[in-house]
């Protein structure tokens, strides 16, 4: 039992308004925190529910609560806060609403920051969370993607006014108390004025890079948050108050200065959620919301922040506020999309206007130019364009659409030919639908598509869930897909057929794309009947059925097949984990084919078949027949490993031929596993112990990845076959793939290519965090000679920016990245093993790492010191990195002696014949 006689270390304000179902989960988060001695304050709003009984019986149970009642309801956040930190007793303050909760450790690891750098307050990463489909994101990481540090003063650091959230802090009580800091009451977003003031208050702050607070989005529209009900214009007139409340104090406390950091982030953030609904909203309810933000944006805002605004959201706004309502909604659904155009433009001799007319106005006429997109400058896959459905129609299972493309950027009169289809995927993979364009008018074009929606691949057990079509466009071998917009006031229907109820209706957020939602009817919806409304027997009966259809059963079914023996002539291939035709596996697979070995290889994928050469027999990772050929298979041949509760079966053959060498931790030297339970230990030597035969690329990989990975087994020292084609990139083979990649890349003619190809960063999968150069500033540096070519990790996501495109490529389109460093001139990697590769091809590797100290000390750790090892420059701003490229021959021969050494190490035994070393060894008998 906690001493409540003793002062707390931190007292957490729980604030709470009729969520009596919520509350304890709020509250328990914070009791379940491993700092213990910490108190909780209850503030009920004077809730009208249960709220009061149950904070009452949270407070019974846990001397660490305390509950406070205001006497009336404030009809806000700020009056239940203020009475929190009135009553706290602690030297250090949280705040939390109750529908939310602290990640376990967020308070210890505050007070500990806070304690050790003297700071006023520290601040720390945000999870949202969607109730709806568990997704999970991570609030602005950009701000959070370093160690723990200590910023003196916002003026150091101003983009830290997007960090407007009070709940994701924790203060020290002293600070509050010193500025009387209290959250205004009477109005929403008092969170705003509140940590605009502590950030500029403050002499000093912190900010920690993991999370600590979970923020739950709800998907119950009788529960929508009050920064989910934009849709209220007393929402938006709060958050003017609050932007005008803001620039006052900024004013009256001589920080005027720091305004137009402060509008960048109302124009970026405040402003930008509104502009995003614009398609969704009705016309009247767009001309009153630009009555509202008018005269702020044209009196409140600096020049300064309105100037380094996208240009897109400059084109919207200006529509807008020129009551060009129709084309603002348009417009709106480009905001951050790159890929989406303008359905029309002007072109004005060298100069390129949004629209299809120009104001006679020359300030308006400035606001609408979109000469820097260069729209007939881009490649392939950057030029935009923008697919908007003119009808939607449902006939039985049949669904009727008709298409408009407007291509203000002439991608479809392509002399070189596009081929068009729809895609629609459900639980398995796409239905394609050819179709073709005919003109229908300047620079647009229009296509009726019947979709049958029988024929969309579907699995035994059906699917419920939403989907989205897409139009699939080819030229060349490269291909990109694109969404498919539907009319904002689309009315939802719905069709029926056997198994399953479809939806079609626009999805109300994002540009609004055209939606599908699929619901099991009939005996596919008997499990999720039987559950909720029957009894135990019957709730047994539909867990049984899951089971029947799911990876247990699968698992079982593997055991019983590995029984039989096994099929002599079939091998199993996969890479990337099914991510496609790539990796050492592919060299290998090649060396058979060439030699016409009479053996059977069947290749794993993992949804996607398409950049697999014609008549490779494929299966699909995960489905029954990929159980049945594990099972089966005589040979497995993969580069990262076939699932774990697969065990190989006697008288199979396993080769790992792995994807690299490691520069950062792997296997036992990671503590997470090192560390972890027995479970997760024994898994992890049972997943090593199939492997038959283990290819190693140098000396060092067998001091690092085998040693780390307890692996002792048979070595096979001939380099990776992967690499061959690098050793001999002057052969004619070698020469050709480079060219063609550099053709289905559209490089110019005489323009040298800068590959960057970064790895993730853990913790971080999908959020941007490791594409760390500045494209902008690069491509305006190198542009006039380099096409600079983005090859991000398949684990991270990426999108050209619309305003680099003419120079940036985006190399995502090719499954072996091979074509990509032959068609380079250069490598920019940070901590990727892509620099071993390279060091094959004896071309300059430039290393990126301005969060090298983060990632050399993070969870995971790496074997080298990168300055020691680096076979190039290391780099840690763009600025330099431009230098280096514009002399890079004098910074090759600078490093020539590192790299050559860099080489020796890590390229051991690379000769150029793995691929023929392979399959003497093992496939021994038979080659």
């Amino acid at each position: 039992m906690t001493d409540t006689t003793l002062t707390p270390d931190v007292t957490v304000v729980v604030i709470a308004y009729n969520d009596a179902h919520r509350l304890p989960r709020a509250v328990h988060s914070v009791l379940r925190q491993t700092l213990r001695n910490l108190e909780v304050i209850i503030a009920d709003d004077c809730s009208t529910d249960d709220t009061e009984r149950v904070a009452g019986e949270l407070a019974a149970t846990d001397p660490r609560v305390r509950v406070l009642r205001l006497p009336e309801n404030s009809g806000g956040c700020s009056a239940p806060r203020n009475a929190g930190i009135d009553a706290a007793r602690a030297p250090y303050l949280m705040f939390l609403d109750s529908d939310d909760e602290l990640p376990r450790h967020a308070c210890k690891s505050l007070l500990l920051t806070a304690e050790s750098t003297g700071v006023d307050f520290v601040t720390g990463e945000v999870t949202r969370v969607n109730e709806e489909n568990g997704a999970r994101g991570l609030w602005y990481p950009e701000l959070f993607d370093s160690d723990v540090r200590v910023v003196d003063g916002i003026a150091r650091a101003p983009e830290f006014f997007t960090d407007h959230l009070s709940t994701n802090k924790l203060y020290r009580a002293a600070f509050i108390a010193r500025h009387r800091l209290r959250f205004p009451t009477g109005m929403h977003y008092e969170d705003q004025l509140f940590t605009a003031k502590a950030f500029t208050l403050a002499d000093r702050f912190a900010v920690v890079p993991w999370p600590v607070y979970t923020w739950y989005l709800a998907h119950d529209p009788g529960q929508l948050s009050i920064s989910s009900s934009r849709h209220k214009m007393a929402n938006v007139r709060d958050r003017v108050h609050a932007a005008r409340l803001i620039d006052t104090f900024l004013t009256d406390s001589g920080n005027a200065a720091l305004r137009p950091a402060k509008d960048t982030k109302f124009l970026r953030h405040d402003l930008r959620l509104y502009l995003g609904d614009l398609p969704f909203r009705d016309l009247a309810w767009i001309e009153e919301f630009t009555e509202v933000v008018s005269e702020y944006l044209s009196t409140g805002i600096t020049p300064q922040a309105r100037a380094e605004l996208p240009r897109e959201q400059r084109v919207c706004q200006y529509l807008l506020t020129a009551g060009r309502f129709e084309d603002a909604q348009a417009a709106a659904r480009a905001l951050g999309r790159p890929l989406l155009a303008p359905r029309a433009v002007v072109r004005d001799g060298e100069r390129t206007y949004w629209g299809d007319h120009l104001p006679d106005d020359p300030d308006a006429l400035a606001e609408l130019d979109i000469t820097e997109w260069q729209l007939d400058a881009q490649p392939f896959t950057s030029r935009p364009v923008r697919h908007e459905l003119t009808r939607v129609t449902t006939a039985g299972a049949k669904l009727r659409l008709g298409l408009r493309t407007y291509d203000p950027a002439r991608l479809l009169a392509d002399p070189d030919g596009i081929t068009a289809e729809l895609w629609l995927a459900a639980a398995g993979e796409p239905l394609r639908v050819p179709f073709a364009y005919v003109p229908a008018g300047t620079d647009r074009y229009e296509a009726d598509i019947e979709v049958d929606l029988r024929k969309v691949p579907m699995a035994a057990k059906g699917f419920k869930g939403r989907r989205h079509p897409v139009i699939a466009l080819e030229r060349l071998g490269l291909r990109r897909t694109d969404i498919l917009l539907a009319p904002g006031d689309l009315p939802a229907r719905r069709t029926r057929l056997a198994g399953h109820s479809i939806g079609v209706a626009v999805e109300e957020r994002g540009a609004g794309r055209l939606e599908l939602t699929w619901s099991r009817s009939g005996l596919l919806a008997g499990a999720e009947v039987i559950a909720p409304t029957l009894g135990p027997v019957r709730r047994k009966t539909a867990r049984i059925s899951r089971r029947l259809s799911g990876p247990r059963l699968k698992t079982w079914t593997y055991q019983e097949l590995k029984r039989l023996p096994r099929d002599r002539d079939l091998v199993v291939f996969e890479a990337l984990e099914g991510r496609g035709y790539a990796d050492s596996p592919r060299y290998i697979y090649e060396e058979l084919v060439r030699r016409g070995l009479p053996l059977n290889a069947v290749w794993s994928h993992a949804g996607d078949p398409s950049g697999f050469p014609p008549g490779v027999p494929l299966v699909r990772r995960g489905s029954w027949e990929y159980v049945r050929t594990l099972a089966r298979a005589r040979y497995w041949v993969d580069s990262h490993g076939f699932p774990a509760a697969y065990g190989k079966p006697r008288g199979t053959r396993y080769l790992q031929t792995w994807h690299g060498q490691a520069f950062k931790h792997m296997g036992f030297d990671i503590p997470e596993l090192r560390f972890g339970s027995e479970d997760k230990q024994r898994l992890h030597r049972d997943a090593v112990a199939r492997w038959d035969l283990l290819i190693a690329p140098s000396e060092e990989f067998e001091r690092t990845f085998v040693r780390a990975n307890g692996y002792t087994g048979e070595l096979l020292r001939c380099g990776l076959p992967r690499n061959d084609v690098l050793v001999r990139w002057r052969e004619v083979e070698a020469r050709d793939r480079a060219q063609a990649a550099r053709v289905r890349l559209q490089i110019p003619d005489g323009r040298k290519v800068l590959l960057y190809a970064p790895t993730f960063r853990d913790g971080a999968r999908g959020s941007g965090a490791s594409l760390r150069v500045d494209l902008a500033q690069l491509a305006a540096g190198i542009g006039q000679e380099w096409t600079i070519v983005v090859r991000p990790h398949y684990y991270e996501r990426f999108e050209v920016p619309r305003e680099v495109a003419p120079v940036v490529r985006d190399g995502r389109g090719f499954p072996d990245i091979n074509d990509l460093l032959l068609a380079s001139d250069a490598l920019l990697t940070d901590y990727s093993s892509v620099m071993f590769d390279y060091a094959n091809l004896g071309r300059p590797v430039l290393l990126f790492a301005d969060d090298y100290e983060h990632y050399r000390n993070s969870a995971r750790g790496a074997y080298y010191d990168l300055a020691e090892i680096a076979p190039g420059p290391v780099l840690t701003e763009t600025v330099e990195l431009v230098e280096v490229v514009n002399d890079l021959d004098r910074v090759q021969k600078e490093h020539a002696d590192r790299y050559a050494a860099f080489q020796s190490r890590f390229t051991t035994y690379e000769t150029g014949g793995a691929s023929w070393a392979v399959v003497e060894r093992f496939f021994e008998g038979i080659a």
